[in-house]
């Protein structure tokens, strides 16, 4: 079936284009949602002032997306779970639940399917997670995974405190190996 698309369909269309649907895709989502007509004479000579209206709204939404990128990036989002005594929780942590406690957070309607995670978190921690907000608009956030009953100040505070131990152990290692090498290629 041949529509006219009034506004865009992400992945699909652009506001004015004409293009060849599936009939039940027409009539069970796009018809009802005012996002396409059928391609009619009339429908088609309305083609260019659907065009510039669609490009006015997707340089609003643009703009409207990079200030709320702006606004939103390096947030740090908390979030409390019940876990295990090895850090590991029972369930997990779900991108609807960051975005649900990221529109908390900042007052703004952040949906589920911009926070981009490759699977769930199932372990307290600190971690960064990508937003995707608009094909062209992009914010990091990161996410805090703190044990019910804590303070996410404090646990942080741990978080970091380990982390730098760990780091100078880690150097103290290297540094030994080096050293032992050294005396080695000396004998």
């Amino acid at each position: 079936m041949k529509v006219v698309f009034l506004e865009d369909v992400t992945g699909v269309a652009n506001g004015g284009d004409i293009r060849n649907v599936k009939n039940g895709f027409a009539r069970n989502y796009l018809f009802p949602k005012n996002l396409a007509v059928p391609a009619t004479h009339n429908s088609i000579q309305q083609v260019k002032k659907l065009s510039s209206k669609a490009g006015e709204v997707r340089l609003k939404v643009l703009s409207g997306m990079k200030a709320l990128g702006e606004t939103l990036d390096g947030t740090r989002v908390t979030i409390e779970a019940r876990s295990g005594p090895g850090g590991r929780l029972y369930g997990s942590v779900t991108n609807a639940m960051i975005a649900e406690q990221l529109s908390k957070t900042t007052n703004t309607e952040v949906d589920r399917q911009m926070v981009v995670m490759t699977e769930s978190f199932r372990e307290i921690g600190l971690t960064d997670v990508e937003l995707k907000l608009h094909k062209e608009v992009n914010a990091q956030i990161s996410v805090l995974i703190h044990p019910e009953g804590t303070d996410p100040d404090e646990f942080a505070a741990s978080l970091t405190e380990a982390a730098d131990t760990e780091a100078e152990s880690t150097e103290k290692e290297i540094q030994e190996n080096q050293d032992s090498k050294e005396d080695e290629s000396d004998s």
